[in-house]
């Protein structure tokens, strides 16, 4: 399966998934039977967006086709899409998608900027790799340092590092966060080697991430609170922040800033 087609695919799974969360009774319309308060047929969303139905069945089964921008702002009003939502609906149109390519390089200068730093702080490739880390992030989290390489993968460790998950306790709430930041912001894995990358990988070894990633949610990147159980401080917080290099806008440099 092509990039193009992979695309499609997820462009198609995620209007179903919004389709089927839509509420009846917000856009006017009774219940179907006695008991069904969510879901829209096609031919309710085709009305209400201004599209036709034939068009929207197309967008729903991965057609090769090619959505104006204009529908996809309608599609995304019509369900009530966040920011960040909406943002990544065009991009699986077509409409300022983002590179799947990996062009950015951990340069000896971003080194020094981890180095310098007295928090915690790593720097994520593309693909969520762990292609970097500081000393406070090594206390934070020892394991970093001892890894295989291709176990560096936040993605990875979240589901499949019972260390940190005990390290999180709120590792539910967080598991779900980064799972919709890694859909929101990243799209390697919509290339044709995502195929067999890392939410194959990740799929396979976690039941738990693989029922999370079917649901479709998408959510920002932002700065939150962040909470460690440390094996010797104890409870640690600290205020997460996620900065892009100038000279590197593939990746992300994470930095946890003591509360």
């Amino acid at each position: 399966m092509n990039a193009g087609q992979r695309r499609r695919e997820e462009l198609a799974g995620f209007l179903k998934d919004r389709r089927a969360r839509a509420e009846r009774a917000s856009h006017g319309l009774p219940e179907v039977g006695r008991s069904r308060v969510r879901g829209l047929r096609r031919e309710e969303v085709a009305t209400l967006a201004g599209v036709s139905v034939t068009w929207y069945t197309w967008l729903e089964q991965a057609r090769d086709i090619n959505p104006s921008r204009q529908v996809l702002d309608s599609l995304a009003r019509l369900y009530r899409l966040s920011p960040v939502e909406s943002t990544y609906l065009l991009s699986l149109g077509g409409h300022g998608e983002k590179s799947s390519e990996v062009t950015s390089e951990f340069t000896p200068a971003l080194r020094r900027l981890l180095d310098a730093l007295g928090f915690p702080a790593f720097l994520l490739g593309a693909d969520w790799k762990i292609i970097g880390w500081n000393a406070a992030y090594a206390e934070l989290y020892p394991r970093i340092a001892t890894l295989d390489d291709t176990d560096r993968n936040l993605l990875w460790l979240i589901f499949t590092d019972d260390q940190l998950r005990e390290m999180l306790p709120d590792w539910e709430a967080q598991s779900r966060s980064f799972v919709g930041s890694f859909r929101a912001e990243t799209r390697g894995w919509l290339s044709p080697a995502g195929e067999s990358g890392i939410v194959a990988r990740v799929s396979e070894a976690s039941p738990e991430f693989a029922a999370i990633w079917k649901e479709h949610d998408v959510a920002g990147f932002g700065t939150r609170e962040r909470m460690f159980q440390h094996p010797e401080k104890g409870l640690t917080r600290y205020e997460q922040h996620n900065l892009t290099p100038a000279e590197a806008p593939d990746l992300t440099l994470l930095v946890y800033a003591p509360r």
